[in-house]
C-alpha cells in the first residue's frame, strides 16, 4: 500500500502556500499585500476598513487587527467561501505560484501549526484543515484546466 505524501509545514520551500507569504491579492477593489490581509479585512463589511487593511505592512499586524474587529453578521456563514475566493485569486493573480502548487503532486496539504488553529489547519493532530482542503481543491481544478 502506498502512503500519501503529506506537506504539513508551510515554511521554507512551501511558504508560498501560507497566507502570510508575500503575494499580493486584489479583492473587493483593494490591493492587499497578502491573502491574510484580504481575509482579515473581510471580517468587516466596511470598504473603509478594507482599505485600511490594504495599508498595513505585515500580515501579523493584519491578523492582530482582524482579531479585534466587530465581525460582520454573516461571518460564520461566509468565511469559508471568502477564504476560497481569496486563495484562488492569490494563485491566479500571481501565476508564478501555479506550477509550485501543481508540483506538490497528490500530496496531502496540511496547514500544520503550533498556535492552536484547528479551523484552517491542524494543531497537535486535531483540526479541520480548511486551508489545506481549499489548496488541494484548487490544485485539482488547475490540473483539470491543464
Amino acid at each position: 500500500m502506498t502512503k500519501t505524501k503529506v506537506i504539513d509545514d508551510f515554511h521554507g520551500e512551501h511558504f508560498f502556500l501560507d497566507n502570510f507569504s508575500p503575494y499580493g491579492v486584489q479583492y473587493m477593489n483593494v490591493d492587499f499585500p497578502t491573502s491574510e490581509h484580504a481575509y482579515q479585512a473581510m471580517k468587516s463589511s466596511s470598504p473603509k476598513i478594507w482599505a485600511f487593511f490594504g495599508t498595513l505592512k505585515h500580515p501579523g499586524t493584519a491578523k492582530a487587527v482582524g482579531q479585534k474587529l466587530h465581525l460582520r453578521k454573516d461571518w460564520e456563514e461566509v468565511k469559508f467561501s471568502i477564504m476560497q475566493e481569496i486563495v484562488e485569486l492569490k494563485f491566479r493573480q500571481n501565476p508564478e505560484l501555479i506550477p509550485l502548487l501543481l508540483a506538490t503532486g497528490d500530496a496531502e496539504l496540511v496547514e500544520g501549526n503550533t498556535w492552536g488553529d484547528r479551523t484552517w489547519g491542524i494543531c497537535n493532530g486535531e483540526g479541520k484543515n480548511w486551508l489545506g482542503q481549499i489548496l488541494m481543491e484548487l490544485r485539482d481544478k488547475l490540473k483539470e484546466e491543464g
